[in-house]
Formats: structure tokens, sequence, C-alpha cells
């Protein structure tokens, strides 16, 4: 029943609203950037090298990308009005982006590429202020398989860093550093406590570290070159191509596309977020998701404005918390800080830049190893049937098929093989059209729309009545029914503590599927979430009490299979399934 509670995080040391000391903050802040700042450097210089773009422009798009990052990334933890998660959640320059960004700048330049980026960053602003209404398309195992998808589609790129080093390198450089990276960091997670479980990630990286340099795999020369302090020359500024010529309108439809795969890739992230920073695991707060998907589009606005790569949610945030134990804004804050530094700082960024590839990839190893059972978590946290098996199976698969160029490489075209050639956008889609499918596929859909009112009573329980009669149940489950809506009504009721509060309306949706009825409260938001409640009650022993609410709590809890509560902006969606069978 997706009502009782899920074990609890007993190893996080920090949640949200605490305060770790500041050399803590600091510490773990600087770690996180010092593990993400080749992501983010290192994919717009893919993009402009192989789009044939000047190097002008390159310093340019690296400079923009982390200063847009670090802004961002502090926007994500402090979080203003509806932008922002509140968690942490680091943005870096986006990899789902490389293909239709290379088009871009090929087609018509970076001036192209930079109002391609502008539009889309308007239809991310459109899905997080629709976010409700794709509830049935973007499901948790939806979400959930992209995620693991995800780490899928990077897990061969790491595997390629592993030897990818310069030319003259001693043979047992790679391996060396690679494994004394990989099993420190892996004793220190499954082994250490306290503080050296939070200093794990930067001992790893340390201990391989030495062993390169010592095996001569470091390299100091870009460090040497680089200077102190400095920006880029502004005039390398492409602007904007306000043109709307072919090429705009050619590659919009994928800019959109991808830009939904990467909405999808930040719900999944916001959502994997709030499960491990706290100690005691609460509902999906879908507010929280919507500002993490707003707080993303600013970032992309930010990117086309400065006519560099977009960027996203880097999944590395819920594997680097779980690890550490320290779900703290304050640490969300300062990896920002350090983006914005270091976008000024040209020496530092070539210094960290130094480390070698199979220590960074080891490492990373780690992470995506953590980030991909994350993901088979979100998709399984309700319990998994044929038809949920059949999506998440069928979409991991063909993904990583594509992902490897092991499905129709030779006839797909250069267009169409450019655009599933990325695993998670391949199996996006096909999650997508198969949750599509299952939902039109579905029994009919009954619906009442009445006031979110007491008196609304008879005519909800005329309704469910009905309903149940014509599914053909017995008296008893039709007594359950309508129950059953009884008491979302008086729960939803109940949160209106204030007697000024607007008359409130309420939508109510039917539907059969095997013996189950799903039915579908739509009302105004509300503070309080009732599904937290029925997990609470789940916890504690059954005792007599005198509160109305909890015993509407509990005879809800009695009378359901499983009950779901979704909160957005402006808008509470309750979720019950009642069985026919007792």
């Amino acid at each position: 029943m997706s009502t009782q509670t899920a074990p609890g995080h007993d190893d996080v040391r920090y949640e949200p609203d605490e305060q770790p000391a500041h050399i803590l903050s600091v510490g773990l802040g600087f770690q996180a950037a010092m593990l993400t700042l080749a992501g983010i450097v290192l994919t717009p210089a893919i993009v402009i090298r192989v789009a044939g773009q000047g190097e002008d422009y390159l310093n340019w798009a690296v400079f923009a990308a982390l200063v847009i990052s670090g802004l961002s990334t502090i926007l994500q933890a402090v979080r203003v009005g509806r932008f922002g998660a509140g968690h942490i959640l680091i943005m870096g320059t986006s990899g789902a982006f490389i293909a239709v960004s290379v088009a871009a700048l090929v087609e018509g330049g970076p001036g192209l590429l930079a109002i391609l980026v502008i539009i889309s960053a308007v239809f991310q602003f459109a899905l997080a202020a629709r976010l409700s209404f794709l509830r049935r398309l973007i499901t948790p195992v939806v979400a959930g398989t992209v995620i693991a998808l995800i780490a899928a589609t990077v897990m061969p790129i790491l595997f390629d860093m592993l030897t990818t080093v310069p030319r003259g390198t001693p043979a047992a450089a790679a391996p060396a550093s690679a494994a004394a990276t990989l099993l420190v960091s892996a004793a220190l997670a499954l082994r250490a406590s306290g503080i050296w479980r939070l200093w794990a990630p930067i001992i790893g990286i340390a201990v391989g570290y030495a062993v390169a340099v010592w095996l001569g795999l470091a390299d100091f020369s870009a460090v040497v070159a680089a200077g102190w302090i400095g920006i880029p020359d502004p005039s390398a500024w492409p602007g904007l191509d306000l043109s709307f010529d072919r090429g705009f309108w050619v590659l919009l439809p994928a800019f959109a596309f991808v830009t939904l795969v990467g909405a999808i890739e930040t719900i999944g992230d916001s959502v994997a977020i709030q499960r491990v920073s706290r100690r005691n695991p609460q509902a999906t707060d879908y507010r929280t998701v919507q500002g993490a998907v707003n707080a993303d589009g600013v970032g992309n606005l930010l990117s086309g404005i400065a006519g560099t790569v977009p960027n996203t949610t880097y999944s590395s945030s819920v594997p680097f918390v779980e690890l550490t134990g320290v779900g703290a804004r304050s640490v969300g804050v300062v990896i920002g800080v350090v983006f914005l530094a270091l976008a000024f700082l040209p020496k530092v960024t070539a210094f960290l830049l130094t480390i070698p590839n199979p220590v960074v990839a080891a490492y990373a190893i780690l992470f995506i190893g953590l980030l991909f059972v994350q993901g088979m978590k979100i998709a399984l946290q309700d319990g998994v049937d044929y038809r949920k098996a059949t999506i998440i199976g069928l979409a991991f698969w063909i993904g990583t098929g594509f992902q490897n160029q092991a499905i129709f490489a030779d006839q797909l075209g250069f267009e169409l093989g450019t655009l599933l050639g990325n695993g998670m956008t391949a199996g996006s889609i096909v999650a997508l059209v198969l949750t599509l499918f299952v939902e039109l596929t579905s029994a009919r859909r009954r619906r009442l729309k009445t006031d979110l009112d007491m008196a609304s009573l008879p005519q909800i329980d005329e309704f469910l009545r009905e309903f149940a009669s014509k599914s053909g149940w017995d008296e008893a489950a039709t007594q359950r029914l309508a129950l059953v809506g009884e008491e979302t009504l008086t729960n939803l009721l109940s949160q209106d503590d204030d007697e000024d509060t607007a008359p409130r309306r309420l939508h109510i949706v039917a539907r059969r599927d095997r013996g189950v009825a799903e039915l579908e409260f739509l009302a105004a938001s509300d503070e309080e979430n009732i599904e937290d409640h029925l997990a609470h009650l789940t916890e504690q022993r059954p005792e007599i009490t005198d509160d109305e609410r909890q015993i509407s709590f509990r005879l809800l809890q009695h009378y359901a299979s499983s009950v779901r509560h979704q909160k957005y902006h402006d808008l509470d969606i309750v979720t019950v399934h009642v069985s026919n069978v007792s």
C-alpha cells in the first residue's frame, strides 16, 4: 500500500533546513564543484570544436557556462518564490543538447544556437506551469527509467575515459590511478562513518591523483599558461539571430523535444533529491519539482542570452547527497559560489582540469552506479505490475541499444540517427509512447464537478454509487467506495482552517481497472499532505483518539488500497485506489 512509509534514512546527517559547520559546507561544496567542473567545461568545448567554431567563442562559452551554472545552482538551493527546489541540485551544461547544439552551430552559427535555447527556455517554463496536467504521462515509472538511462548512457563514456591518456603515458598509469581512486572511494563509502564518510569523495580523488602524478600522468602545462584572474573578450558574445529562417524552423522541434527530455531528467532528479535528503521520507512535493524545472528554465534562458550550451540539473547531485549524508542548502550555495569564482580564476580552473581522465572516471563510476539504483527505486516506488515492467524493460533496453548503435544504426539516416543516437532520448521516447498508449486504451473515465463543501457529499455519494453499479460491484464494495469518497472529502475540507478561505471547486475523476477503482480528487492546493498523515499513522500503534481528523485519516487508510497526494502550486490531486474485493 503506497501509504506505508519507506525505511528512514538514518545516514542523513543534515537535512535541507539544517546548518552544518561553515567549514564542512565549504569543504563539501568545493569537492562537489570540483567533481562536476569538468562536465561544465568540456560539454561546450566538445560542441564548439566539433562545429568548427573559434577559440574566442569557446573561451566565452565556457566562461558563461560557469557563471550561469553558479547562479542557477544557487537559485536551486535558496528557492525564490516558485523558482528553485530548495535542495542541493547542481546545475551544469547539458550533454543531451550536444547533438542539436552542434547542428545549430553548423546551420547558422552561435546566434542561431542562442535564439533556439531561449525558445527552449520558454517551453520549459510552460512545462513547469502545467506539470500537473502531465502527471499521467511523466509518471514515476517514466522519470525513474530516464534516470536509469542516464546511467546507461554515461557509463560507456566513463569506461572510455578510463583509458584516455596522453600518448607516451606509462602503461600502468591509467589502471593504477583508476584502481586507487575506485578502491579508496568504495572502501570509504562502504565502511567509513562520521567525518571520514563526509570526506570520502575528496580522499578517493586525492589518492588517485597522487598515484597519477607519481606515474607521470598529470600535465601542468595548461596551468602555467593560464592567467590568475580574467574574463574573455566580451566582443566574443555572439548575439541573437532573429532572422527565423529555415534553419530555425527545422531545428526548433528537435530543441523542443530535447528540452522535454531534459525536463523529465530534472523531474526525476528533484523527486530523488527529496527522497535522499530527509531522515523520515515524505510524500513527493511537486511544488518542489515545479520549482526545480523553473530554475532549470532560468538557467537555459541565461544560456541563450549569453550564447552558450543549455544547462540542466546534474544527476550526480542525488548520489552526492546520499553518499555524504548532507542535504543542507548551504552546501548548494557554496557549490554555486565556487562555480562563479572559478569563472574568473582561469588558473585555478586549469589546475582542477589537470585531474586525469582515469581518476575522474573511476570516481564517477561509483556515483553513476548509485544514480542507477535511485532511478530504479523511483520507477518501482509504487510497486510493479506487468505493465510497468513492460515499460521499464522496453524503454531501458531499447535506449541502451540505440546508445550502443546496435539497433538499425546504418538505416536511420543522419537526422533520425542523431536524435536517437542518445540512449536517454531514445528510451524516453519509448517510455512516453508506451505510457501514452496505456492511458489512451484505459477504461473511459467518469467525471463530476462540484464545490469543495460538505454540502456536496450527497452528490458525490450518488456519483460513486452509480459508478460502482455500472462497474458491477456488490453492495459491500459499493459502500466501501462511498465511504472512501466521504473520508477523502472530509480530509480535504479539514485542511481549510481559515473561515475566510474562498470557495474551492472539486473535480472527481473515476475509472476502473481490473477490479480496482481509481478516484482522483482535484482541488486547490494547501500546505498539508494527506499521504504524509497516513504514513505517520502507519508507524504508530493503533489507539483511541478524539481527534476527528485522526479518525478520518484512519478510516481512509482502512478502506482504501492506496492513497497518493500530489501537491502542485494552486492544485491538490489526491489519487485513491479502492478494490472491489474486501
